[in-house]
């Protein structure tokens, strides 16, 4: 039996947060990095920033706290909170021994710019090529960035599709998908919930996964940052020149390129086409639901609306799609038996759904995606999914839970049975002990408990 793992997709002011401090000053340095934040913050937040951007001197905290009231204390502190984590703003020591707050002041001048308009231009538009004779519309842009994003995923289910070397080793390192000696890699647990996510969250998450081998990649971590913000605040169907760009960017656009973040009729084309799929990047998992309800980019690719399976209680399964990657999807815990142009059939089956926990995937994932994918009843519109198969899935996987696991530490090798029994009852004294065979002085203590009976066992020893 595997481990299971709980897929965590953090949103951006979450990502940002846990970045070093001094990387996050320098991408406050960016007015599009400023703007993309500030769009984010909670609305609470966004008045206090407002309120704060035109003054050069500190406010007394106690002068802060006066602008909820009492009741809405807990907001403020929520609030305090954020803007700290982000170093949007700082302590400061008032005269009189006050401490007072201060917004980061490179975050404020870069933030005025943006709502004020001046500085820099952000990205060169196209028009300084001339006019594009391979221009593409919005409507083809759409269909290009779903096209690109639904390759990974057909690849994440098995289906033979092709991805660069890079894209599939960062599939791997992100544990969506594993890679045995000689074998072609496959999906996990995680992979399996990832694809249950929409679309915006699933970018995202890509995203960060990304990011966390840029510094590997010998890439500039603000460099690549600033310019996934910039391209947040691009004009969908507008192009863009590659001119200026340094060799670390032009590599990550082709990155881009691939995820379907952006196009570029050719690698070595000087302009390129922010999608729809970069302009709603930034959002993070903040927003997606609103941000994506009305650009067909909210679910998985092929499937546009639920409802397309219908699941009986001999464990027949219907789908009504022709999209490869839900097929796919079905596969991956159910026996295909037959395919129509518009339906397959398949069979829910003991080995089919073993196999699948076997890889990962757990039985409240395959109902989950049975659930929302199921076919509504027509009176109540409510999705149907007989319990008789989700409780038989559920045993299915009972079936191989049989063990549970604990994490903890082995202690063996001891010299004597008594310092056994004494380095034992310690570690029973703090309710740690795991396990133990007296006979062969073997013992495991929780890994919360290892570092308090190391240090016993150190100052034990030291007695001797």
């Amino acid at each position: 039996m595997k481990l299971r793992v709980q897929l965590q997709c953090k949103n951006l002011h979450e990502y940002l947060r846990e970045l070093n401090p001094e990387i996050l000053d320098r991408l406050y340095n960016h007015p599009a990095t400023c703007l993309a934040v500030y769009r984010e913050l909670p609305s609470l937040a966004k008045n206090y920033v407002m309120r704060m951007l035109f003054l050069d001197q500190p406010l007394p905290q106690a002068a802060v706290a006066l602008w909820v009231q009492k009741n809405s204390q807990r907001d403020h502190d929520d609030c305090v909170t954020v803007l700290t984590g982000l170093r949007l703003w700082h302590s400061q020591h008032l005269q009189g021994g006050l401490q007072g707050y201060i917004l980061n002041p490179v975050f404020k001048d870069n933030l005025g710019t943006a709502l004020l308009g001046g500085g820099a231009q952000w990205a060169d538009e196209g028009s300084s090529l001339g006019p594009d004779r391979h221009a593409r519309d919005i409507e083809s842009l759409d269909r290009y960035a779903m096209e690109r994003w639904e390759v990974i995923l057909q690849f994440m289910v098995g289906s033979p599709s092709a991805v660069s070397q890079d894209l599939a080793q960062l599939l791997i390192q992100a544990g969506l998908m594993r890679s045995e000696a000689g074998e072609a890699p496959y999906i996990t647990s995680a992979g399996f919930q990832f694809l249950l996510l929409d679309t915006a969250s699933q970018l995202w998450y890509f995203t960060l996964q990304y990011l966390k081998t840029a510094q590997s990649r010998g890439m500039d971590l603000v460099e690549i940052l600033s310019f996934l913000f910039q391209l947040s605040f691009s004009t969908l169907g507008r192009d863009y020149s590659v001119e200026g760009m340094s060799e670390s960017l032009l590599t990550f656009l082709q990155h881009l390129r691939e995820f379907g973040l952006v196009f570029q009729r050719k690698r070595k084309s000087r302009r390129y086409y922010p999608t729809r799929l970069a302009i709603t990047l930034a959002a993070g998992v903040t927003t997606s639901s609103a941000s994506t309800s009305s650009t067909n980019i909210a679910s998985i690719p092929g499937t546009k609306d639920g409802g397309f399976i219908v699941v009986e209680t001999n464990y027949r399964l219907y789908a009504y799609t022709d999209s490869e990657l839900q097929i796919a999807l079905v596969a991956l815990f159910s026996e295909m038996l037959y395919r129509f142009p518009n339906v397959v059939v398949a069979q829910l089956t003991r080995e089919s759904v073993q196999q699948a926990i076997a890889n990962g995937i757990t039985a409240q994932q395959i109902i989950h995606f049975l659930r929302t994918r199921a076919h509504p009843v027509l009176l109540t519109q409510t999705p149907v999914l007989p319990p008789t198969i989700t409780d038989q899935i559920r045993l299915w996987e009972l079936e191989r839970d049989r063990l549970q696991f604990t994490e903890g530490v082995l202690y063996n090798q001891f010299l004597s049975q008594a310092d056994f029994e004494v380095l034992r009852d310690r570690a029973q004294g703090l309710g740690c002990l795991v396990w133990q065979d007296v006979a062969h002085r073997v013992m495991v203590v929780t890994s919360q408990g290892h570092s308090e009976v190391k240090r016993f066992w150190k100052r034990q020893r030291s007695h001797i």
